[in-house]
């Protein structure tokens, strides 16, 4: 067993390398010109506020509709420090390290009261956390008000990039440790995982502050690629894009998760050419989505090369 961990180690970390490579090669090259550039990097901030938000709803069951709160912290952490304090990539790191810090105190402060609710009043409970955060940055002298902050570029294609891979890592390996196992027991029966002797307010918490932590990296990584924030751009219903993504590529899969991010951001550069029908065929294609496959593109499930090597291995035995 540990040998096929140690093979499908490797091969991720092959994968990882040569996804870097072929996109280093095609930006060279031009064939990926600025336009798809700012398409690449949205994607992967996509993604990396999928697998946050999947960890709280998919792997530990907690419905959240707040987490556009947590993004905005991330988001102005940053555009602070790189206006008023530190300029270019010393200013994005440390504007990543301090909304990670507000976004787990914040998180904590949001979890303790209300993730001892369930279900609708849960998301409830959040989605009014996560407006009462944006409306204390929108009052804020330091953020400018409703006029948002002007920012100089300072996150390249490449920090995305980097920064998807970490954030999965860690997100994966939680799921894979006794902690996320415990997460897993508290989705699947929390009354079950109770009678266990499971804490699991205590783990509920600690998913949904991981999760915020990651969310408010995403809005790091926004604030500092895309010149412009405002509070209004981080309202409720980023927090309903956010959620789309995780249902889409299926609650509790990450790499539905990956799939989900990229073929929405795609559609939506796709429809920006028709403005007046964008929101008409992309609701469209959730609907017709989520009708055929209730449960995600891919459910629960997860693309594995250790399930890819099992069925190879199988498939050669039965050859031979």
């Amino acid at each position: 067993m540990k040998n096929w961990m140690k093979k499908e180690n490797l091969l991720w970390l092959g994968l990882i390398v040569l996804s870097y490579a072929v996109l280093n090669i095609l930006i060279s090259a031009g064939i990926i010109n600025n336009v798809y550039k700012t398409v690449l990097m949205t994607i992967g901030i996509n993604i990396i506020l999928a697998i946050s938000l999947n960890l709280i709803i998919g792997i530990t069951g907690q419905f959240s509709l707040g987490h556009a709160g947590f993004m905005i912290i991330g988001a102005y952490s940053c555009g602070v420090m790189l206006k008023s304090f530190v300029s270019g990539v010393p200013g994005v790191f440390l504007g990543i390290i301090a909304g990670m810090v507000i976004s787990a105190f914040v998180a904590l402060v949001v979890a303790i009261p209300t993730l001892r609710l369930r279900g609708d009043y849960l998301a409830i409970a959040t989605l009014g956390f996560g407006e009462i955060i944006r409306i204390v940055i929108l009052n804020m002298k330091i953020t400018n008000g409703a006029a948002g902050l002007i920012l100089p570029k300072a996150v390249s294609w490449h920090m995305i990039f980097w920064a998807v891979v970490i954030c999965t890592i860690v997100v994966v390996n939680f799921g894979r440790s006794a902690h996320g196992r415990a997460c897993i027991s508290v989705r699947e029966d929390e009354i079950a995982a109770e009678a266990m002797g499971i804490n699991t307010t205590q783990y509920k918490i600690l998913a949904f502050v991981l999760g915020a932590m990651i969310a408010s990296v995403a809005g790091a990584l926004y604030a500092g690629a895309f010149y412009v924030i405002k509070p209004d751009m981080f309202t409720y219903s980023k927090s309903i894009d956010i959620l789309v993504l995780v249902v889409f590529g299926g609650m509790g899969s990450i790499t539905g998760s990956f799939i989900s991010s990229t073929l929405v951001s795609l559609l939506n550069t796709v429809l920006q050419q028709f403005s007046s029908v964008r929101m008409i065929v992309y609701g469209l294609a959730l609907v017709v989505i989520m009708v055929f496959r209730p449960s995600g593109l891919l459910g629960r499930k997860e693309l594995t090369f250790s399930g890819l090597l099992k069925v190879l291995k199988k498939g050669k035995g039965a050859a031979q």
